[in-house]
C-alpha cells in the first residue's frame, strides 16, 4: 500500500477564513465585494476542496500551526511545536506516570511528573485547546457539508474524529464545553459545561450513528477513519465506564472488541515494524494512525518529538534515523521492573542501558533512567526515512493488540460475550510474538487484573494509554504504586486523587460563567 497524504497546506488559510465565516449572523451574511476574499462559495466549489478541508481535520492531530514547520501556530499562548496535539497528548498520557520522565525544564512541564499541576499549567492549558479547537474545525466541516448528500462521507469522518476529540476531553478533562454543529460561533457565545454522563452519551450516540456509514476496515485511504475507529474509541470508553460513569460496561466492551477481532485485522509478525518509518504497512495489526511524513507533515511536535526526545546520552541518532538526540524522555524503574530479563528475553523491551544509570537521582540528566529506542526513522528493510530532522513514522494511536488486552480485562472484571480460554489464547499470541516461541505463555490461573495491567505496560507503552490504564486501576494518584518521583518524591509518595483528571483552565473558566472545575481545582 502506498503512503498517501492529503494536501494539507494550501487549505489552512482558506480554513480559518471559513472558520470566521460560517460564525457571522444572518444580518452579516452577505457576500463580500472582493472576488480575492476566501468564502464558503469560492473556495469549496468542488469534492477535492472539501476533501481538502477534511484534511485539516486530520492534519489537526500532528501539525501545530498554519505553515511552515509550527508557522502561525494553532494555539497563541505556546510554541507552536509544542502545542501540536500528539505531543500534548504524548506528554499528558505519558509523563504522569511510570513510563516516562522528562529531564528538560521547560516552564512547568516538570509538574507533569511530579503530579502538581494547577488550572494555569501552560502544557494542560495547551491540551485543553487543541482539544477544543479540533472539535471546532470538525464542527466546521459538519456544518458545511450539510444537506449534501454528496459529502456525506466527509461529514460521516468529521464525526468519527470529534468524537475521539470529546473522548480526550472525557478521559483528561472530566468535564468541558460543549459545542457541535449546532451552535454559534464567537466571542458572545459561551457553551454550557457537559458532564462526564452528558460527554459519554454523546459520544456513544454519535459512534454508534455513524459506525454503520463509515468504510469498512481497510478500505478507506490510508490515514482515514473507518469503521475501526469508532469501534475502537467506542471499546476504550466502555472499558473505562465505570470511572467515567460509575457504570459498568465490560460486556459491551466486548462486543466491540470482538467487531475489531472480526473486522479484518491481525497481529503482525514482528513487533518492532510497527513503530518504523514503514509502519503504513502494517496495516493489518494499527486500525487507526496519526500520520507523519518528513517531507508533507513538518512538524517540531508530533512523532519529530517522539523520536528527538527520547535520544540522547551515548545513543546513536542514526541508529534511529534521525539527525540528532533531544536528550528528554526516558523511563523509570518502576518501568523497567515490568521485565524480568531487560537484556531481551521480551523483545518489547527495547532498552538502551549503555552509559545509562537505572536510578534517577537528578530528573534533568538523561542519564539517570534507562532509555528506550521503541520507535525509529528507519523501515524494516534498513533504509532510512525521506528526512533526518522529520520522521516517516506514522504513530499507531489504536492497534489490534490493544484490543486483546481490553477484551482479556473486560472478561475477567465479569463481562459477557467472552469466554477465559479465548482471552488466555490472545495474550499468548502477543506474548508468543514478543518471546518468539511459547516460552513466555501463561494459563488461566495467570489471568489476572494485575498481570493485564503489566502485560498492557509491557505491550503499549509510550502509546498514550498508561495514564488512562493507571486511573482505571486506582494507581496513577494515591499511595498504592509508587514510582520514582511520582509527587516530586524520589522514591515517590502518594498523591492527591484529584490529579486523576486535569483541570479546565483558569483562563477559559474566567472567559465563560458556565464552566467550573471539579473539586479541589
Amino acid at each position: 500500500m502506498n503512503k498517501r497524504y492529503y494536501k494539507t497546506k494550501s487549505i489552512m488559510i482558506a480554513f480559518a477564513l471559513l472558520f470566521a465565516f460560517v460564525s457571522c449572523t444572518d444580518d452579516l451574511d452577505t457576500l463580500p465585494l472582493d472576488e480575492d476574499i476566501k468564502t464558503a462559495e469560492n473556495v469549496l466549489t468542488d469534492a477535492e476542496s472539501y476533501k481538502e478541508l477534511l484534511a485539516k481535520c486530520y492534519a489537526g492531530l500532528i501539525l501545530g500551526g498554519q505553515t511552515g514547520v509550527d508557522g502561525e501556530p494553532d494555539i497563541s499562548s505556546i510554541n507552536g511545536g509544542f502545542s501540536s496535539y500528539l505531543r500534548l497528548l504524548w506528554n499528558h498520557q505519558e509523563l504522569p506516570t511510570d513510563e516516562a520522565i522528562c529531564a528538560w525544564n521547560d516552564g512547568n512541564l516538570r509538574d507533569l511528573h511530579d503530579q502538581d499541576w494547577n488550572s494555569s499549567n501552560e502544557f494542560v492549558t495547551a491540551m485543553y485547546y487543541r482539544i477544543t479547537l479540533q472539535i471546532a474545525y470538525c464542527n466546521n466541516l459538519i456544518k458545511l457539508t450539510d444537506g449534501q448528500s454528496e459529502y456525506k462521507a466527509y461529514s460521516d469522518e468529521a464525526r468519527a474524529l470529534r468524537a475521539l476529540s470529546y473522548y480526550h476531553m472525557l478521559d483528561m478533562f472530566g468535564r468541558g464545553p460543549f459545542v457541535t454543529e449546532e451552535d454559534q460561533i464567537g466571542s458572545f457565545f459561551f457553551p454550557e459545561m457537559a458532564t462526564q454522563q452528558q460527554i459519554f452519551e454523546y459520544i456513544e450516540s454519535e459512534l454508534t450513528a455513524v459506525e454503520t456509514e463509515l468504510a469498512d476496515p481497510g478500505t478507506n485511504e490510508y490515514g482515514r477513519a473507518d469503521k475501526g475507529l469508532a469501534w475502537a474509541i467506542l471499546a476504550k470508553m466502555y472499558l473505562n465506564a465505570e470511572v467515567y460513569i460509575d457504570t459498568p460496561k465490560y460486556t459491551e466492551a466486548i462486543t466491540y472488541c470482538n467487531k475489531i477481532i472480526d473486522g479484518g485485522y491481525s497481529i503482525e509478525s514482528d513487533y518492532a515494524n510497527l513503530f518504523l518509518a514503514d509502519n503504513h504497512l502494517r496495516t493489518n495489526e494499527i486500525i487507526f494512525p496519526i500520520t507523519s511524513d518528513g517531507n508533507n507533515t513538518q512538524t517540531w511536535g508530533g512523532m519529530t518529538f517522539i523520536l528527538h526526545s527520547t535520544v540522547g546520552g551515548d545513543m546513536p541518532a542514526s541508529e534511529s534515523g534521525i539527525d540528532g538526540g533531544w536528550g528528554g524522555n526516558r523511563t523509570t524503574k518502576a518501568f523497567v521492573n515490568l521485565f524480568p530479563d531487560v537484556t531481551g528475553t521480551d523483545k518489547r523491551g527495547m532498552f538502551y542501558t549503555e552509559g545509562q544509570e537505572l536510578e534517577i537521582g537528578d530528573i534533568f540528566n538523561f542519564r539517570h533512567g534507562y532509555a528506550l529506542r521503541k520507535f525509529k526513522n528507519i523501515t524494516s528493510a534498513g533504509a532510512v526515512g525521506s528526512s533526518l530532522s522529520f520522521p516517516d513514522t506514522d504513530f499507531p494511536l489504536y492497534r489490534l493488540a490493544d484490543f486483546y488486552l481490553t477484551y482479556a480485562e473486560a472478561v475477567v472484571r465479569g463481562g459477557t460475550g467472552g469466554d477465559m480460554a479465548t482471552a488466555v489464547g490472545y495474550v499468548n499470541e502477543l506474548r508468543e510474538r514478543a518471546y518468539g516461541d511459547d516460552s513466555g505463555n501463561i494459563a488461566e490461573a495467570d489471568l489476572t487484573l494485575d498481570f493485564i495491567l503489566d502485560e498492557r505496560g509491557r505491550e503499549l507503552y509510550w502509546e498514550c494509554h498508561r495514564r488512562t490504564d493507571l486511573v482505571r486501576y486506582g494507581k496513577l494518584t494515591g499511595g498504592d504504586y509508587l514510582w520514582p518521583w511520582k509527587g516530586a518524591v524520589v522514591d515517590g509518595e502518594s498523591t492527591n486523587g484529584k490529579y486523576d483528571v486535569f483541570p479546565i483552565p483558569s483562563s477559559d473558566i474566567n472567559a465563560n460563567p458556565n464552566l467550573s472545575n471539579i473539586s479541589g481545582y
